[in-house]
């Protein structure tokens, strides 16, 4: 599997026997039916360039100079779990360099800054540009809060862009790896038409929620328990999560909200001259990297989904944890489809691959790929491809480890 995920990550192989004479003869065999595919397919695996439409920044200052002695916590869980949740949503993205924003900038629809703190001057430029010329945004945490040294700066750098500025306190616990007892809320409230306890106060009936809001209808409420800048929102801004601060979890006498409405900033979002924006105060990359939680996993895909609009060029649905790597080369365009399905997927070795399918797949076809044939390289299934407008709609029965469709 870590030679499959290589492959669809655009990375050859290489298999090393270290020693010159092995007792346990099995290892030879390890790899043998994965490189005979590589073999046969290479042509697919190479001289491609990859569609991704979302970029996700990182950068070694914001590491070294933000996160200290605490850089994973600051900086790398929320960027991988920003990353996981898109891999788990099926949305194609590639890593991008804080430094090559600018010159990496036209191959994306959409630029998404996982507390990404620690910014340069030029950095901040780059990413005002790329929004000026059409680009979505989405950041979250203390983006831009600091210099590329990790002095702390009065407001964020990108506070323009977030309508939003910085009030100087913070929420949450002290250490970004704990964990508190706080929620979200949504809003506007669910009204008296969903089943469940009421007090009176409730709406008569439920209003409709933005769309980064969909799947919660049935809550007002989403598990926090993480950190957030206060910010103040600008009129421009509009706020679809605040603040419940901690309340007791023991004994159970106890735990009610003591707070349970706030005005201070989870989520706020805001569109300007047709460009999306959305700026997320609430730790939830970093909320979902260590929780695991759904619920989060899919608000961080519905933000990203709302913010690209319609330019993501893939969509997969079915069964199933899959990755999803798309790639063109001359006349063709290369799919790759990896099962990540398992009950060791991500915390522990895989002892055994579960199939999953049926997976209904629709993408979109480049200017040169007209999309008139179709093949599964690793199945060899023959299935039905459709065309509709500048989208191929096809069907892949079932996935062991992975499957590679090319469209040509």
């Amino acid at each position: 599997m870590w030679m499959v995920e290589g492959f669809a990550g655009n990375i050859q192989p290489w298999w090393h026997h270290v020693g010159a004479y092995q007792e346990d003869r099995r290892q030879f065999r390890v790899v043998e039916s994965v490189n005979g595919w590589y073999t046969a397919n290479q042509e697919y695996l190479v001289n491609r360039r990859p569609l991704a439409s979302v970029g996700v920044a990182y950068s070694q200052r914001n590491i070294d100079f933000y996160g200290r002695d605490n850089a994973n916590e600051l900086a790398w869980v929320p960027y991988r779990g920003m990353t996981e949740a898109l891999v788990r949503a099926r949305i194609p993205f590639l890593p991008v360099h804080a430094d090559d924003i600018q010159r990496d900038a036209a191959q994306f629809s959409l630029l998404i800054l996982p507390n990404l703190a620690a910014m340069s001057t030029s950095q901040v430029a780059a990413v005002r540009d790329f929004v000026n010329k059409g680009g979505a945004l989405v950041a979250t945490g203390e983006t831009s809060l600091y210099d590329e040294y990790g002095e702390r700066r009065p407001d964020f750098a990108l506070a323009g862009l977030f309508a939003a500025t910085y009030t100087g306190k913070r929420h949450g616990p002290e250490n970004p790896a704990g964990s508190g007892h706080s929620y979200l809320r949504l809003t506007p409230d669910v009204g008296q038409d969903v089943d469940g306890p009421r007090s009176g106060e409730e709406p008569a009936r439920s209003e409709a929620r933005h769309p980064i809001l969909r799947g919660f209808e049935e809550t007002n409420i989403l598990a926090f328990g993480g950190v957030l800048p206060e910010v103040k929102p600008e009129s421009a801004a509009a706020v679809l999560l605040t603040l419940i601060p901690v309340f007791p979890v023991y004994p159970p006498e106890t735990s009610w909200m003591r707070v349970p409405r706030t005005k201070i900033p989870g989520l706020l979002i805001r569109e300007r001259n047709g460009t999306r924006i959305a700026y997320m105060p609430a730790d939830i990359d970093r909320r979902f990297k260590h929780g695991n939680s759904p619920d989060h996993g899919d608000l961080l895909a519905n933000l990203a989904r709302w913010a690209a609009r319609e330019t993501i060029p893939l969509e997969v649905q079915g069964p199933g944890l899959i990755d999803c790597h798309l790639y063109k080369q001359e006349r063709r365009l290369i799919l790759h489809l990896v099962n990540l399905t398992s009950a060791g997927t991500w915390r522990s070795p895989v002892h055994e691959l579960i199939p999953v399918g049926p997976l209904a797949v629709r993408v979109r076809l480049p200017d040169g790929v007209r999309g008139e044939r179709l093949r599964l390289s690793v199945s060899g299934k023959t299935v039905k491809l459709t065309r509709q407008s500048q989208w191929a709609r096809f069907e892949v029965p079932a996935i062991l480890d992975h499957e590679v469709a090319v469209l040509e």
